[in-house]
C-alpha cells in the first residue's frame, strides 16, 4: 500500500524546516548505510544527533501527530525521529530494500520498520529526475510530490531514488513501527476507516449502521493491535 499524504506541512513549516536544516553540517549519506546500501547510495544527510535535525524532526512529528491520514494508514506505535538528506546533481540511491529493524537514539530500544515515509521539501521544479521509485504488488511507482507532501510505503519494498541531473533535492524520511504488523491487515482496516468516513460525509450524520462500523472497526484494531 502506498498512500500519498498532501500538504503534511504547511508552506511556512517547509520554509522553517529548510532554514533550520540549511545551516547545518552535512555529511556523507553512506556513513550511516549497511555494507550493501554503502555501495549504491550516494547523497548528504544530517547527522542524527544533531541540533538542527532533532529540531526539524520535532516540527515534523507534531505534523504527523494532528495528521488524520496518516494515523489511520500507519497505526503507529512507534516513530524513528526523522532523518534528512539531500541528492545534489549527479547524486542517486540505486535499488535498495530498508533494513527491518532500527534502533531508538537515546532509549536504548530497538523497532520493528514497518512502513518507510519520504517527505519532499524541494519543490519539483528546484531538480530534474530525483523521483522515488518504488516497486510493490501493485506495480512500479515514480513519485516526486509538492514541497510538503509525503509519501509513505512499506519498508520492504524495493526502492530507489533516480540520479539528480540539474538542481537539488532535499526531503526526510524515517520509519514507523506500526500496531499492526501484517501489511494486509492493516490496509483492511484503513479500507474500513476511509469507507466509515466517506458514507459519514455523504449522510452528513452518524446513523445506526455507521455506528456499527465504528464499533466494528475498533473492536477489530483491538483485536489485532500490538502493543
Amino acid at each position: 500500500m502506498l498512500i500519498e499524504i498532501p500538504q503534511l506541512l504547511s508552506a511556512e513549516e517547509v520554509s522553517l524546516v529548510r532554514s533550520i536544516v540549511d545551516s547545518a553540517d552535512w555529511i556523507d549519506g553512506r556513513a550511516t548505510a549497511g555494507e550493501v546500501a554503502a555501495r549504491a547510495k550516494r547523497n548528504v544527510q544530517l547527522p542524527e544527533d544533531s541540533p538542527e535535525a532533532r529540531r526539524a524532526g520535532d516540527i515534523i512529528l507534531q505534523a504527523l501527530g494532528r495528521n488524520p491520514l496518516f494515523n489511520s494508514a500507519a497505526l503507529p506505535l512507534r516513530v524513528l525521529p526523522p532523518l534528512f538528506n539531500r541528492y545534489d546533481t549527479g547524486m542517486f540511491f540505486n535499488a535498495h530494500v530498508d533494513g527491518a529493524v532500527r534502533s531508538v537514539p537515546g532509549l536504548g530500544i530497538r523497532m520493528r520498520a514497518d512502513l518507510s515515509s519520504t517527505l519532499f521539501l524541494s519543490a519539483p521544479d528546484e531538480y530534474d529526475g530525483g523521483e522515488l521509485v518504488v516497486e510493490d504488488s501493485y506495480g512500479v511507482h515514480a513519485v516526486k510530490l509538492p514541497a510538503g507532501s509525503m509519501v509513505l510505503y512499506p519498508a520492504g519494498s524495493l526502492h530507489r531514488v533516480n540520479e539528480i541531473t540539474r538542481g537539488a533535492r532535499l526531503c526526510s524520511f524515517f520509519w514507523t513501527q506500526s500496531m499492526i504488523k501484517e501489511e494486509g491487515l492493516r490496509t483492511l482496516l484503513y479500507d474500513l476507516d476511509r469507507g466509515i468516513i466517506d458514507v459519514r460525509r455523504s449522510l452528513a450524520g452518524d446513523t445506526e449502521g455507521v455506528l456499527m462500523l465504528t464499533g466494528v472497526y475498533h473492536n477489530l484494531l483491538r483485536h489485532l493491535a500490538s502493543l
